[in-house]
């Protein structure tokens, strides 16, 4: 080849690789921005006054005396609505009585979106769900109540050959000439007296337990989840693939037997996870019993076997990329075959193990669908370590799908689902970084 068509093949392929990893790192950033840009308003907010309550009520978190003054300050801007919606009820009790159901209707439920944006009245018995004795917690949400409050949502089909328009009515129209006709008014013009939203940053997110599914409260338990989850299937899966690949690699001689063998591995790495996710089910738990039900010991074996086959064709390679001089050097001193692996081999292939221990640590802390049959649970504490044998957990992953496709609420929880992906791609992050230290630092040893 000529040496002028090499330099050009050269250019043409490193043109190419630096064309992949850009797409590849504006592909992280059109993912990654939005989840991190939404994900940080689960930390940093307007909280309210009632969310100040609500940490009080819930997690004797605050100074009582401070909290006190302001709900003080907070019950005397809502009491002329209060006052209103009084002299309104009495108004309707003297209406004519083909007037008094209508007016009795719309005034219940003006009462009922007042009392989710600004919280129950003084003197209501307290409600059994815990969003029912809050008004809202965060000022953005309060901002898309008030809209709700002050206005009726309506279609128009007039013109039969456009599509029907959404037209937004003002509710005080219903209420004309009423005593509650300028409580419109005044809810719009003094809302921030009513909630005092002050910037709050809400480290409780990551360590709280979640109220009343994931309206209030943190993503404890599903962290300590992840973390179990993660952590027992590495234990089950990294002594198993390292030992595979060492007899593989220096034990296993050439024969169809062996080849079998590693087809079966290469088609393992394919299977769907869902597969895992049953399989884990009849074995694990129907056939073994190493669990009554559903528990994070296996969950962790389910995904052991899901990582597993990447982990084997990690170590097999680093243990190959060993120069056959190490083996040859410890062989002709006298050690024996397993002292040369366990002295020799396995030292100069760590960081290459590593790396596939790195990229299967990820894949274990992210799955879904191995853990649904498993480990995972949509309720429940955090668990002890001893726990983990013999109980499900919760998992950020499986949380995370369970409030974006079946939370009755799954508008008013879009900072909990994007504060739970940003954490889960942080944890899977940090799990990484530090296992990449790990073997910086054990390539730094075995170079000297």
């Amino acid at each position: 080849m000529r040496l002028a068509t090499r330099k050009l093949l050269d250019r043409s392929f490193s043109g190419l690789g630096l064309m992949a990893i850009t797409l590849m790192a504006a592909a992280l950033l059109v993912i990654l921005v939005p989840i991190f840009v939404r994900g940080v308003g689960a930390y940093v907010f307007q909280g309210t006054v009632e969310h100040r309550k609500l940490l009080f009520d819930e997690f004797h978190r605050g100074d009582p005396d401070a909290l006190n003054a302001e709900l003080a300050r907070a019950r005397e801007a809502r009491a002329p609505v209060y006052a209103m919606l009084e002299r309104f009820r009495e108004e309707v009790a003297e209406m004519p009585r083909s007037d008094r159901r209508e007016f009795r209707g719309l005034g219940n439920e003006f009462e009922e979106l007042l009392a989710d944006l600004i919280g129950p009245p003084p003197g209501t018995e307290e409600a059994a769900l815990v969003r029912k004795r809050y008004g809202q917690t965060r000022w953005d949400r309060a901002e898309v109540t008030l809209d709700h409050l002050l206005y009726v949502e309506s279609w128009d089909f007039s013109d039969p050959s456009k599509m029907g328009q959404k037209v937004m009515l003002p509710r005080a129209t219903d209420f004309k000439g009423t005593a509650l006709e300028p409580a419109f008014a005044y809810v719009a013009e003094n809302l921030d007296a009513m909630l005092r939203p002050r910037w709050t940053f809400y480290a409780g997110f990551l360590t709280d337990r979640p109220i009343d599914a994931h309206m209030f409260g943190g993503i404890w338990p599903e962290l300590v989840g992840t973390i179990y989850l993660t952590i027992g299937a590495m234990l089950f899966a990294v002594p198993l693939g390292i030992v595979a690949a060492i007899y593989l690699t220096e034990y296993a001689r050439p024969s169809r037997w062996t080849a079998l063998l590693r087809t079966c591995i290469s088609t393992l790495a394919g299977v769907p996870s869902i597969v895992f996710g049953l399989f884990g089910l009849a074995f694990f738990i129907n056939t073994l019993h190493v669990s009554e039900s559903k528990s994070v010991l296996a969950g962790s074996l389910t995904l052991a076997l899901l990582i597993l086959p990447t982990v084997i064709r990690a170590s097999e390679e680093a243990i190959r990329a060993v120069p056959h001089a190490y083996k040859e050097a410890a062989l002709s001193l006298g050690a024996g075959r397993w002292h040369t692996v366990i002295s020799v081999i396995l030292p100069a292939s760590l960081p290459g193990i590593l790396t596939g221990i790195v990229i299967s640590m990820g894949r274990a802390a992210g799955e879904t669908a191995p853990i649904i049959f498993t480990a995972a649970v949509s309720v429940g504490k955090a668990l002890k370590p001893l726990e983990a044998l013999s109980k499900p957990t919760r998992a950020l992953s499986w949380n995370l799908y369970n409030l974006c496709t079946e939370h009755e609420a799954v508008d008013e929880i879009r900072h909990v689902q994007f504060g739970m992906a940003m954490t889960l791609v942080l944890v899977v992050l940090i799990l990484n970084l530090a296992a990449i230290g790990l073997r910086a630092r054990v390539s730094k040893k075995l170079k000297g």
